[in-house]
């Protein structure tokens, strides 16, 4: 079990779907994310493929704890905490994580090893990634007067002008709702993960890398996993690995394809 100081950070929110005996599949989401852009997926690989599924919100997004502190270490530590209350079996646990997420699930298990069975990796390579791509995001969200807007329909007309993808809109506006006051708040500590936007890129690193198996899956038109990682990054690290692209699949390649995220992340589960 992990040792935690008196001063440790609240359980993070998490939805537990499926036959709690069935073989466990743990789901961190992306930067700007929440665990309900999972919902679809999750259901399936818990009403399909007979897994119990647990998604998690990281810290300063959805429904779990704001916190000024941002690092893939704490997030580690955050998912561990929740590991332990769960007593979720190491031997036949697969931690699957998307692009923020995925680092987090890197972090996981380079540091600790024997808490699980295997990794999963949508779309997200261990090196430093460049953050820059986050600026229109950013500037959208930012332009959205929380104090003044009165519709849903307000706040996206506002991005709009910024974020001229409506699938981006929409994934964005998820992280939106309504005070008891009716006044509209953002789920996401944006104050925070703008300012922790360099440890967000921040390269994953270990002494020794993690010799279970792993599975990295790219977007076939994104360019976060490129040749160099699949040749020299990923092998250092995740010698035991595999990477697999879904074509004509962006970054968000389980919203854009996910008949395909489905169907490789059954196999390889199914494995176990």
């Amino acid at each position: 079990m992990a040792d935690f100081s008196a001063s440790t950070p609240p359980l993070l929110h998490f939805l537990d779907q499926g036959n709690p005996a069935a073989t466990p599949l743990v789901i961190l989401h992306g930067l700007f994310g929440t665990l309900d852009n999972w919902h679809t997926l999750a259901r399936r690989w818990a009403d399909e493929a007979g897994l119990r599924v647990v998604s998690v919100d990281l810290r300063n997004h959805g429904r779990s704890f704001h916190s000024p502190e941002h690092s893939y270490a704490l997030m580690a530590r955050d998912v561990l905490a929740l590991l332990d209350h769960l007593h979720l079996d190491p031997a036949r646990l697969t931690v699957l994580g998307h692009s923020m997420g995925g680092k987090v699930a890197m972090c996981l298990a380079l540091g600790y090893p024997t808490r699980l069975a295997q990794l999963v990796v949508l779309d997200i390579a261990p090196r430093f990634s460049n953050m820059e791509h986050q600026d229109a995001i950013i500037a959208g969200l930012q332009a959205v007067d929380l104090r003044t807007i009165q519709t849903r329909q307000q706040a996206e007309a506002i991005l709009a002008q910024r974020i001229p993808q409506v699938g981006v809109r929409q994934f964005l506006l998820k992280n939106l709702y309504r005070r008891e006051d009716n006044s509209f708040a953002w789920r996401i500590n944006l104050p925070v993960l703008v300012s922790q936007l360099a440890a967000i890129g921040e390269e994953i690193g270990a002494a020794q890398p993690f010799l279970k198996p792993t599975l990295f899956v790219r977007g076939g038109k994104s360019d976060y996993i490129t040749p160099d990682d699949k040749l020299h990054g990923i092998p250092a690290l995740f010698p035991n690995s595999q990477v697999v692209t879904v074509p004509d699949a962006g970054h968000w390649l389980h919203a854009e394809k996910p008949e395909e995220v489905f169907a490789l992340v059954k196999s390889f589960v199914g494995h176990l």
